[in-house]
């Protein structure tokens, strides 16, 4: 590594200009003139050759590089204080802004309550929850937790945790099997109307177990692809095809008899959800905190 003098140069005043939200009120905090905290921001602008802030006599806000850096200077501020806290035997109490990324069904189905437990234990921390069903790049994107599901998770330099376990489940709606027959078998479903999600690796190819619990795979001819399963849901019910989606998407729609389950002997692929973050050392409070309130609180309801 390169050594750099001026590495960590304006990074806390930049901090603290944008969780104060002015130049005058980031003053009054710091107990500097506002003349000196414009010429550290512009200084800093000015060795990383970008624009941070927008700002006019009224109003500042960041660019995407702004937003980009300051989450990034915000983690290596959170982890200098815990540094000096651990040092001088302090236990820091978890505070600050934590940044989720959560599945919008299992987010929708899952998350509400462990939240609201969550933020009520912990009054210091603000989550940012971004329910999405896309392939997000953590760092990059500035997220400290990824929820995730997956029946494995690829290799990556991130750490995973397991909280939770499920399964697919094959449904149709009565409608829909009155009108086209209700298949035995999942290798009939070459001749059935199918919704698929298109955010798994292979959509039109769905696993399934045999008697024997050896996986094997069907292959599809989606007449829907969706990146959202609430829309596979509302279609499926509505008798426009068969669906496949983690039994945690499903409310009481089977209970209730909207929905028939279809192939139960052999519809025990199983899928799990983690918890993704960069690194095990190191971890802040917050973070910390957070997964093994998750992990606790699904380990219990599981």
């Amino acid at each position: 590594m390169t050594y750099n003098a001026q590495l960590l140069d304006g990074m806390v005043i930049f901090v603290e200009v944008v969780n104060s939200g002015s130049f005058t009120q980031a003053a009054q905090n710091s107990g500097h003139s506002t003349s000196y905290i414009s010429k550290e921001i512009h200084k800093l602008e000015s060795r990383l050759g970008l624009r941070l802030m927008h700002r006019t006599t009224r109003s500042l806000s960041l660019t995407p590089e702004g937003e980009a850096y300051y989450r990034q200077c915000s983690l290596i501020i959170n982890q200098a204080e815990e540094a000096e806290s651990a040092l001088s035997g302090q236990q820091l109490e978890p505070k600050g802004d934590l940044r989720i990324s959560c599945p919008t069904s299992f987010g929708l189905s899952q998350m509400p309550c462990i939240i609201a437990k969550f933020l009520d234990r912990y009054p210091l921390v603000n989550l940012d929850v971004d329910l999405n069903n896309r392939k997000v790049d953590m760092i990059t994107e500035g997220y400290d937790i990824l929820v995730r599901g997956a029946h494995q998770l690829d290799d990556s330099s991130l750490i995973s945790r397991k909280v939770y376990s499920s399964h697919a489940v094959t449904v149709a709606s009565p409608a829909y099997l009155e009108k086209y027959g209700t298949p035995v078998h999942p290798n009939e479903l070459i001749n059935h109307q199918t919704i698929s999600y298109s955010y798994v690796k292979q959509p039109n190819i769905w696993q399934f177990v045999d008697e024997e619990q050896k996986p094997f795979q069907v292959p599809v001819e989606s007449r829907l692809l969706t990146n959202n399963s609430e829309l596979e849901l509302i279609l499926c019910a509505a008798g426009n095809g068969i669906t496949r989606m983690p039994k945690f998407n499903l409310g009481d729609e089977i209970e209730s008899g909207k929905l028939v389950q279809l192939f139960e002997e052999y519809d025990r692929h199983k899928i799990d959800i983690y918890l993704i973050y960069p690194s095990r050392k190191h971890l802040s409070s917050k973070v910390r905190c957070f997964i093994d309130f998750v992990s606790e609180a699904l380990n219990k309801d599981g």
